[in-house]
C-alpha cells in the first residue's frame, strides 16, 4: 500500500504537473471569470519559470550530495558491495534487445570498477521495479544483460530482483546476504539518494560504508547561476523535492531513524562515511 500511494501521490504532486495544470486551467477559467482565471494562469506560469530558471533545485540537492564524503579506501577489507538500482530502462531494453540506462548509469560503472578492484568481495545488485504496472522486465534483468559490456561474468553478481523502493532494497538485501557483525560493505547509489539509502540499511540492521556516485552538482549551490532552460531547472527541482519528501515520509513512518541520516561517528580504527 505504501508503495502504491507514494507513486500515485507523486503523479499528481510533481510541481511541473501542478503548475502546468494551474496555468492551463487558469486560461480556461479566464474565458468566463477573466480576472480569477488569468491570476491562476499567471501563478502557474510564473511558478514554472521560477523553479525552472532559478537556482532552487541546485540549492536543495547540494546538502543531500554533500552529506556523505566521496569514498576513500582506508585499507579495511571490503567484504561486499551493494549497488542499488534506479538507472535502468527496462521498457526500452525489452523493446530494443540491448541494455538501456538513464543518467544514473554511474552506479553500473561503479559496479564493474569495484568488482575488479575488490576481486574477493561479494557483489550484490538490488533492484526490481519501481513501476505501478507490470514491467517488461526487472531492473536486475537489465543489469544482467549489461554484465558483458562492463567485463563481468554473470556468476560474479548476486541479484536481488524483487525490491520496489529503497526500504525494500535494504530489507531484502539484508535477508539475502546475511551480513556478519563488523563486516565492511560498500553501498553504491546516487549521492543525493545516499542519506535515505544509508538510513534504510541501518534500520535493517545492515551498517554500510557509503560509496556515492552520480553527482549532479559541483557542491556549490550557485545562488546567482541560472539554469539554461526551464526543463533543466524544473528537473533538478523535482529530483531534489522528491528526495526531501522521501526522507520526510520515511522518517515519519519509521523507515529511517533520522530526518537526514549522516555518516556514523568513527569508532577506533574506522573512519567516518559509514
Amino acid at each position: 500500500m505504501f508503495f502504491t500511494l507514494s507513486k500515485i501521490f507523486w503523479m499528481v504532486a510533481a510541481p511541473s504537473t501542478l503548475l502546468s495544470l494551474l496555468a492551463v486551467g487558469g486560461l480556461i477559467l479566464g474565458l468566463r471569470w477573466r480576472r480569477f482565471g488569468l491570476t491562476l494562469a499567471a501563478i502557474g506560469a510564473g511558478g514554472l519559470l521560477l523553479i525552472g530558471l532559478g537556482p532552487f533545485g541546485r540549492m536543495m540537492l547540494v546538502p543531500l550530495e554533500n552529506r556523505f564524503p566521496i569514498f576513500v579506501d582506508d585499507g579495511r577489507r571490503v567484504v561486499g558491495i551493494v549497488v542499488l538500482g534506479g538507472a535502468e530502462l527496462p521498457g526500452i531494453t525489452a523493446a530494443r534487445g540491448q541494455p538501456a540506462f538513464q543518467e544514473s548509469a554511474e552506479r553500473i560503472l561503479a559496479l564493474g570498477e569495484l568488482a575488479r578492484r575488490y576481486p574477493d568481495a561479494r557483489i550484490v545488485f538490488s533492484g526490481g521495479s519501481g513501476l505501478l504496472q507490470k514491467p517488461a522486465m526487472q531492473d536486475a534483468d537489465v543489469v544482467r544483460l549489461a554484465l558483458p559490456q562492463i567485463g563481468l561474468p554473470e556468476g560474479r553478481v548476486i541479484f536481488e530482483r524483487t525490491s520496489r523502493n529503497t526500504a525494500e532494497n535494504a530489507r531484502l538485501t539484508t535477508a539475502l546476504v546475511k551480513p556478519a557483525p563488523g563486516e565492511n560493505w560498500l553501498l553504491v547509489t546516487s549521492a543525493f539518494h545516499m542519506p535515505r539509502a544509508v538510513g534504510c540499511f541501518r534500520a535493517a540492521g545492515f551498517p554500510v560504508t557509503a560509496y556515492p556516485v552520480d553527482f549532479r552538482t559541483t557542491g556549490d549551490p550557485g545562488y546567482f547561476r541560472l539554469f539554461g532552460s526551464v526543463a533543466e531547472g524544473a528537473s533538478f527541482f523535482e529530483l531534489a523535492l522528491r528526495e526531501w519528501i522521501g526522507l520526510t515520509v520515511y522518517y515519519l513512518t519509521g523507515r529511517i531513524d533520522s530526518p537526514l541520516p549522516a555518516p556514523a561517528a568513527p569508532s577506533a580504527g574506522q573512519p567516518s562515511g559509514s
